[in-house]
């Protein structure tokens, strides 16, 4: 397993992408740094869930660069990155636990200590042993979310993470974010429901038609 380096800031510069003849995001500018919830906000189709996409590597941008801090090449810097998607990226029929247990493997971590912190942090041990394909929304979501949180990323990347989620679920993420958040983690989040975030300590990125029109 290579050694990990954490990343410390992220600086998107002038960053656009196309496509075909639709500009999802146009000469973005924005930083990215630990000390709290970095929030991404905008009317659907601003660019959100794109930006995210470029700062997770899984996007090219059309123009612009993406920078990390300190520069360790995409590789490394995919290692430090936990996603959580719309999609719970989970296979439907095998178990939350042994999903967790894939990721685990994967990032060099015991899967018995993976599970343990995801049923404290979440509660899935209720319904872990259970396929994917059977489970509630919201029961996906907190495993999907365990699952991002694995291998202790440094850029913690969330879209509508707080979807399908009861109260109960809500508060254990915030609780997690908090924790994250104090551990120098950079987390990003992208929310149509800000509010939610309100207790934590919050800057945020307003997107309008793929620019940047307020941030912090």
């Amino acid at each position: 397993m290579a050694e990990r380096t954490r990343v410390e800031r992220i600086e998107v510069d002038r960053v656009s992408r196309v496509f075909g003849s639709t500009w999802a995001l146009r000469d973005v500018e924005v930083a990215f740094e630990p000390g709290a919830v970095e929030l991404v906000v905008g009317a659907n189709g601003s660019g959100k869930t794109t930006l995210l996409g470029v700062i997770g590597t899984l996007v090219k941008p059309t123009q612009g660069e993406v920078r990390y801090v300190p520069d360790q090449g995409e590789d490394g810097v995919r290692r430090e990155i936990g996603w959580g998607s719309h999609e719970a990226l989970l296979y439907s029929d095998l178990s939350p636990r042994e999903n967790l247990g894939i990721t685990a493997r994967l990032h060099g971590v015991h899967p018995d200590v993976a599970w343990a912190r995801a049923c404290d942090r979440f509660g899935v041990g209720r319904f872990g042993d259970r396929p994917v394909r059977v489970l509630s929304r919201g029961q996906r979501q907190r495993a999907a979310l365990a699952r991002a949180l694995v291998q202790g990323p440094s850029l913690l990347l969330l879209d509508e993470p707080t979807t399908g989620l009861d109260s109960e679920g809500v508060e254990r993420l915030l609780a997690v974010l908090e924790e994250e958040v104090g551990a120098r983690a950079i987390v990003v989040v992208v929310t149509h429901e800000p509010e939610l975030f309100a207790r934590l300590p919050v800057r945020s990125t307003r997107l309008d038609r793929g620019r940047v029109v307020s941030e912090r």
